[in-house]
């Protein structure tokens, strides 16, 4: 056996050219053009990275960006003034403040500081209940994407034995909460392991659908899945570089061997990763229209 490999690069695809068409669509009916806040505090390289393709991904589909680099020297008040200010912006539909943040900056203060009905990172407590009681509202951008790229492949989640190793507040439990909804793409019975599960392979061995989040290279082996299981990886870690200096990344998953064994798989890159981006935009695009009572 060899796994179907779930393309995240193709579904996310899909879902850009998707919404494409719908900020086209709200330009041209009703004048409106979503937009995207993002702000970084200090020079991570990493997170600079990560914001400018979130702002060439806002070009690409034509939201209207605003950029708010800010010195690692910037105080808490500082940032929530800005995050205050972004909220009374009728210019701007969501606001990202990119994570981590600097030691001094309390990260939950500034979470909640962004107004829930801008919080296209569903980090906010009153996202978080929404999403846990199954409330509309904006899903974590990971975890959404994950129930797309199950959803648009076809893969049955309705009475699946769904596995998730890795308990974090940005995958393992929001993923949990959204495939545990009576809802399509979900209704699944949902299991969550953690450092402190015993025999985690008596678990994964489970699952119909084995979704792996825990940060640790390679850590789901082949004994450890179900002939024909599912297997998302959500991992992305750094195990060394190339001659030329580029990143060698591996998921949290053995794909080589788990691929002989598993019915489909998520590559790392190519899998997960383009899914949390094209998210963002959706969610963007969502506050847009929920701020001008569009359905």
């Amino acid at each position: 056996m060899t796994a179907r490999i779930i393309s995240g690069v193709e579904i996310a695809g899909q879902i850009r050219e998707e919404l494409k068409t719908e900020v086209a669509g709200l330009k041209e009916r009703y004048g409106i053009v979503p937009g995207l806040a993002t702000i970084i505090v200090g020079e991570d390289p990493a997170s600079q990275s990560y914001v400018n393709s979130k702002v060439k991904a806002c070009q690409a589909l034509g939201i209207f960006s605003s950029n708010h680099p800010l010195p690692e020297s910037t105080s808490e008040s500082e940032l929530l003034a800005l995050v205050d200010t972004l909220n009374r912006d009728h210019r701007i539909s969501g606001i990202l403040v990119q994570v981590p943040l600097p030691k001094h900056i309390d990260e939950s203060k500034v979470l909640v500081g962004i107004s829930p009905e801008k919080d296209v990172d569903g980090f906010h407590p009153i996202s978080v209940g929404r999403m846990v009681i199954g409330q509309p509202g904006f899903l974590s951008c990971t975890p959404a994407g994950i129930q797309q790229l199950l959803l648009r492949s076809g893969i049955k989640t309705s009475g699946s034995e769904v596995v998730i190793v890795g308990r974090s507040n940005i995958v393992g439990k929001p993923v949990a909460n959204i495939l545990m909804q009576k809802a399509q793409g979900a209704n699944a019975t949902v299991t969550i392991c953690h450092s402190a599960t015993r025999n985690i392979a008596a678990h994964t061995r489970r699952a119909d659908i084995l979704i792996a989040a825990i940060g640790k290279p390679r850590f789901i082996t082949a004994d450890m899945v179900k002939p024909g299981a599912v297997v998302i990886d959500v991992g992305t870690n750094e195990i060394g570089k190339t001659a030329e200096g580029k990143r060698i990344l591996c998921g949290d998953v053995d794909f080589d061997n788990v691929k002989a064994v598993a019915g489909a798989i998520t590559p790392v890159p190519g899998g997960v990763g383009p899914m949390t981006i094209v998210m963002l935009m959706a969610n963007t695009v969502k506050a847009a229209k929920l701020a001008h009572g569009i359905s």
